[in-house]
């Protein structure tokens, strides 16, 4: 079969360089590509979505509709991006030094309080029986190193436990000791992923409230399921990738924050932890939600806001009768979009209703009507 001379040449294999936030970003694709394919090939190597990206060659900003070979986009190329305020996933985009939480989010004091407070903070014996006596150890802002021995002597005297903003690296086995804990405070210290002795946290079966946001954890383990007495979950500001299956464990668990971490995929158990009532997954790298969200028949408010969604869970608005709050800004969806889902009429009486009762009772700082999500807009 003979080609007529006007058809269209095949594609060609070009290799461009994308410069972004001090590096270069070298890729092999189509000249056929449309800029929002670019777009697309890039979010995950640079976890900006692709509504956050403006593309700029030769001076002029790319549109996503345009080819590159209309826009004169050949081999070696050079193309620069840049990242919108507000539309990045994770904890913003990759750049090549990265900050830790402990250096600019936390332990900001005045210089009486530095006098005051050591490095390794003396515990009197006063002290000691004023925690049994209590039941809570209260030892947050104090620069510790390390939980004093004295705490762990303790032992099932102690219900509550707050050791945040220190420099705590390593919580031992000894942990194990507070048998009757219920509210266990980590957040903003040193801890790493072996820094942790889960096998002693595992044996609180009492604890209703962990908190280890703000601390440098890649991974939680399947050990997590068995604290089934947990409410609330806090483990905002890691480095955390997924979520266990064995999440779903916790039928008791009303609060999980887990924003601002590199969260890509949630596991569809998560379905099974009933008593969710709020749930924050802000600022990660999800491009889509189990199904099984839908059964959550007691949630009332999602954070979703800066992660590559591009879709909802089908029965989420239908299943979900007492959501009220949904925050989907900085991500795909957009409000023609969620006017289109099934169930979505009784869900936005919910929120207007919730609105209503807000202004009624001069709560939060704006009567404005927040939509819940972006607008449709091109790049």
């Amino acid at each position: 079969m003979e080609v007529s001379g006007d058809a269209a040449p095949d594609p060609t294999t070009i290799t461009i360089h994308v410069k972004f936030s001090g590096r270069t970003l070298r890729l092999s694709v189509s000249d056929d590509f449309t800029v929002r394919d670019l777009k697309s090939l890039l979010q995950p190597l640079t976890d900006v979505i692709p509504r956050g990206q403006k593309l700029i060659f030769k001076g002029k900003v790319l549109t996503d509709t345009m080819k590159l070979k209309s826009e004169q986009v050949i081999d070696g190329s050079k193309i620069m991006l840049i990242a919108s305020q507000g539309l990045h996933q994770g904890d913003g985009p990759i750049t090549k030094v990265t900050t830790s939480p402990s250096t600019n989010t936390r332990r900001i004091f005045d210089s009486k309080q530095s006098q005051v407070y050591k490095t390794n903070t003396i515990v009197d014996k006063s002290r000691s029986e004023h925690w049994k006596i209590t039941g809570v150890v209260g030892l947050s802002l104090s620069h510790l190193k390390r939980v004093p021995e004295e705490v762990w002597a303790c032992g099932h005297y102690v219900r509550v436990l707050d050791v945040s903003n220190n420099f705590i690296p390593e919580i031992s086995d000894n942990i194990g000791l507070l048998t009757s804990l219920n509210k266990l405070l980590l957040n903003a210290n040193d801890l790493s992923d072996k820094g942790i002795s889960w096998e002693g946290l595992s044996s609180l079966k009492s604890l209703t409230i962990l908190s280890l946001s703000q601390n440098h954890l890649t991974a939680l383990p399947s050990v997590v399921g068995t604290l089934t007495s947990l409410c609330q979950l806090h483990i905002a500001n890691n480095k955390l990738t997924s979520l266990p299956a064995e999440i779903g464990f916790l039928n008791q668990l009303q609060i999980l924050k887990a924003g601002n971490n590199r969260i890509s995929s949630l596991p569809s158990s998560i379905g099974n932890c009933h008593s969710l009532v709020e749930i924050d997954l802000s600022s990660n790298l999800l491009v889509e939600l189990p199904e099984t969200l839908g059964n959550l028949h007691n949630l009332k408010a999602l954070h979703l806001r800066n992660n590559g969604l591009k879709s909802l869970p089908s029965t989420l608005f239908k299943m979900c009768s007492q959501l009220s709050t949904l925050d989907l800004h900085g991500t795909e969806i957009t409000n023609d979009f969620l006017r289109q889902v099934e169930g979505w009429e009784r869900f936005d009486e919910r929120r207007r209703s919730k609105h209503q009762k807000q202004l009624d009772f001069h709560v939060g700082s704006s009567g404005v009507f927040d939509e819940g999500a972006d607008d449709n807009r091109s790049s």
